[in-house]
């Protein structure tokens, strides 16, 4: 595997995990919630991630399985790899204390609401809840990031940029609740930063552990597992987060629009 295209992978990963930090600066530095802006791009991410999954990742990863392991044996291995990643990504979030979900809905107005308001230490344990829940999320992401553009550049790109969305408002998810306890916009920003970097650390730690034994099985697998992890990122997070910012037509178009995007750049990039 040539340096430049591991590094390559790596500064892509890094890019979607500190998208994080650009919700944070935004419940900082904007005046109002784009609800429709956030739902179109939510949903857009949503169709980015669905499309790639199973035009590209599940596909590739058949055709790759088959190749190696005869058609039948290919195909089971491929159906069972995309369906580990939802249970693998189902699983970790089971695991996330309710408290801690970090896919509550937060507006940037909630900032200029609650100032002023007393120290809480429940909102303080609320939002590194959050924290902690997202870079455990954006863990398994890493890996989908880094694996898709070390294999393919043209999938890496759009995989990252789907999960930048993605990322953006779990920072504000992060940060609200822990401004609110208190009052420090550094504090806020730091620890929603700071929830961002687990996703290239995953990126490196998948490539220390992977590295010795990557071949096309491995590769194939690979694209099946993180085919599912996407699939279920966008059913149970992007989609609904979308529609509870009240904008549930917006939230659709851009599905259908991330969809054509994705069609149109893959055909491009061909």
């Amino acid at each position: 595997m040539e340096t430049q295209t591991v590094l390559f992978a790596f500064g892509l990963t890094l890019i979607a995990g500190l998208a994080t930090g650009i919700g944070s600066a935004a419940a900082f530095f904007a005046r109002a919630t784009n609800t429709k802006l956030l739902s179109f791009s939510l949903g857009l991410s949503a169709g980015v991630m669905i499309y790639v999954s199973f035009v590209e990742l599940f596909a590739e990863a058949r055709k790759t399985l088959i190749a190696e392991l005869g058609a039948k044996d290919g195909y089971l291995l491929t159906v069972a790899a995309f369906f580990a990643g939802v249970l693998l990504i189902a699983i970790i979030d089971r695991l996330v204390p309710e408290a801690g979900n970090p896919h509550e809905v937060h507006k940037i107005e909630e900032i200029d609401a609650k100032q002023g308001s007393p120290k809480d230490k429940k909102l303080l344990r609320m939002g590194m809840l959050a924290a902690v829940a997202i870079a455990i999320h954006n863990f398994p992401e890493g890996i989908a990031t880094f694996t898709g553009a070390l294999k393919d550049i043209k999938l890496g790109i759009p995989i990252a940029v789907a999960i930048s969305i993605h990322n953006i408002p779990e920072g504000i998810a992060v940060s609200v609740p822990i401004y609110y306890a208190t009052g420090s916009r550094k504090k806020a920003f730091f620890y929603s930063f700071l929830s961002g970097l687990a996703e290239p650390l995953g990126a490196v730690i998948g490539y220390v552990v992977l590295a010795p034994f990557l071949n096309d099985v491995v590769f194939g697998v690979l694209f099946a597992l993180v085919a599912g992890i996407m699939v279920f990122i966008s059913l149970d997070e992007l989609l609904p987060t979308a529609q509870e910012y009240g904008e549930h037509h917006l939230s659709a178009y851009g599905l259908v629009v991330g969809m054509v995007v994705m069609a149109v750049s893959l055909i491009l990039l061909a």
